[in-house]
């Protein structure tokens, strides 16, 4: 009988080639890019080991470097609507602060102009020829015309038109921040108890088109006030465990006990003086102290906080303490399968590190280019001194109402004599427009990687408050005590930051609630443009703040 044709057995050097290309392949597919094109092997000579190697390598890493391009190229790219107050209601409706002024604080046509000009054309000597009253700068408006490589372009990303200032949703953020600026001295754990407190509460409670959280009610309670909107940032303390606990930074241990401005002193109140900051003058005050470092126990402490913090510096923080405490990593972090490997470079400390900071710079870009070539919203001091003029009679403006008869405004009127916005910091706001806003997108950013990074859902044991006199942390046992969860405080110590800049009152509230899903777009494109470059199979998994989920 003939015997049966059979093929020789493959040599050992071939059955580990064979394992070889297909290790390869299956990397490769896991990138997405296919395995055509690559060159071969490099000379006997060369020693190294690996999937790719020699000339394979570099080919792949431009294929990569293509991928990447394919991946931000195939985003859309979006249109970006105003407001349409620059043209509704020229000069007076949009920011200016710098510029020349008159005395009613509306900014000379010609020097608005001379700054649209050099947005439009982005020369050097356009942007030099902007005429400015005093000596504070413009802040870097440039920026907004940068690009980067990694991640979507600034230019691709949008936020909505901004509440106009004849509307009732910026009705009722005014009337939020005149309420923040009376209440910056009230510890947030004396908000059930404390009458300026609930009047705040109550007051936000009859506006019409008040956006903030709520309860089950549809009313502002002491609970909700001046929180966000995320998941779990109403429970537990108003402070974020993150701004609490010590940070543990390699031999060092950080209390974050701070310095912090002295209770009852606000600024630009009088009108002279308002005037002065709106033309760019330095302001002739400055910033006083306490003579102790403090826990943040009141809407003062967290104004001084992020006056001074070094933008990424809470999130990098944050990244510490979860570091420190072991922390569980997202389900999706391969290292939570492998039994003989372990993370450092990727997928441990040192990545974590560097990529929750990673983001920052590429927030500031996109938010940036909102903020002067887009929408160019005026800031709430601003705003505040338009309210100061229509309600003393010196000018009529298209104000929504609902402000004008605010309780809170005629509080700040009996207690400062003026219906100015009362300014936690002496200069007021920073010399750049008001939407977004520069830390909120920080904010949206990193702590979107780190929920991305982390298992949102543990829970952090043995929540801390400040204590009453700031010295000390206490145990918290009050609402919301037992459901701390990682992502829940990551949310709220975004929301912590971004709003913490409206209770120094530079800020509106879509300033913030816009410019954290700007952040977080940014971050989740960074992660999927890095998930490509990665050789372990992965994913990370998050909840937006809009509360839905998102893997990458």
């Amino acid at each position: 009988m003939k015997k049966k044709h059979q093929e020789p057995k493959p040599s050992a050097e071939t059955r580990s080639a064979r394992v070889e290309g297909l290790r390869r392949r299956a990397f490769l597919g896991r990138l997405g890019l296919g395995a055509a094109g690559v060159l071969g092997v490099a000379g006997a000579a060369n020693a190294e080991v690996g999937p790719l190697i020699g000339l394979e390598r570099k080919q792949m890493a431009r294929r990569i470097r293509k991928g990447c391009a394919k991946i931000a190229a195939n985003r859309p790219h979006p249109v970006h609507p105003d407001n349409g107050e620059e043209s509704d209601y020229p000069y007076v409706a949009n920011y200016s602060k710098g510029l020349p002024h008159d005395d009613l604080g509306e900014v000379d046509p010609a020097a608005y102009e001379a700054l649209v000009r050099a947005l439009s054309t982005g020369r050097e000597e356009d942007f030099e020829a902007i005429p400015l009253a005093g000596t504070r700068k413009l802040t870097n408006p440039q920026a907004g015309l940068g690009f980067d490589l990694e991640g979507p372009d600034g230019h691709s990303l949008s936020i909505p038109p901004a509440p106009r200032i004849d509307s009732p949703e910026n009705s009722g953020e005014m009337v939020e921040l005149y309420w923040q600026a009376l209440t910056r001295d009230v510890h947030f754990s004396d908000y059930e108890s404390d009458a300026l407190a609930l009047a705040a509460a109550d007051d936000l409670s009859r506006l019409s088109d008040f956006r903030g959280p709520k309860d089950d009610g549809g009313r502002v309670t002491p609970r909700t006030l001046f929180r966000g909107t995320a998941r779990g940032e109403t429970d537990g303390p108003y402070i974020s465990q993150f701004l609490y606990r010590d940070i543990p930074y390699g031999t060092l241990t950080i209390s974050q006990r701070q310095r912090t401005a002295v209770a009852g002193l606000d600024y630009m109140t009088a009108y002279r003086n308002w005037l002065k900051i709106q033309r760019g003058a330095t302001p002739s005050r400055s910033d006083q102290f306490e003579a102790l470092p403090l826990y943040i126990r009141n809407g003062r402490d967290l104004a001084t906080y992020v006056h001074f913090d070094a933008l990424y510096e809470a999130y990098l923080n944050a990244a510490l303490i979860l570091l420190g405490l072991g922390a569980p990593a997202d389900p999706g972090n391969p290292y939570g399968r492998y039994r003989k490997t372990a993370p450092f470079g990727t997928f441990g400390g040192p990545h974590i590190l560097s990529l929750v900071t990673e983001v920052a710079t590429r927030a500031l870009k996109a938010v940036w280019f909102q903020k002067w070539y887009v929408h160019r919203r005026l800031r709430p001091e601003a705003f505040g001194g338009r309210v100061h003029n229509h309600l003393t009679g010196a000018r009529s403006y298209p104000i929504d109402s609902e402000v004008l008869n605010s309780d809170a405004v005629s509080r700040v009127r009996s207690r400062h004599g003026s219906f100015l916005l009362p300014m936690a910091f002496p200069e007021g706001s920073p010399t750049h427009p008001a939407y977004g806003a520069g830390h909120a997108t920080v904010a949206g950013a990193c702590t979107t990687i780190l929920k991305a990074w982390f298992d949102e859902d543990h829970v952090l044991e043995a929540p801390v408050a400040a204590s009453a006199d700031g010295t000390d942390l206490v145990a918290y046992t009050g609402p919301g005590a037992e459901r701390l969860t990682l992502g829940g405080e990551l949310n709220k110590l975004a929301s912590n930051v971004a709003i913490g800049r409206n209770a120094a009152g530079v800020h509106w509230r879509t300033d913030a609630s816009a410019s954290l899903r700007l952040g977080e777009e940014i971050a989740i494109g960074v992660l999927e443009e890095q998930r490509v470059t990665l050789a372990e199979p992965h994913s990370f998994t998050l909840t937006r703040f809009d509360g839905t989920r998102v893997t990458v």
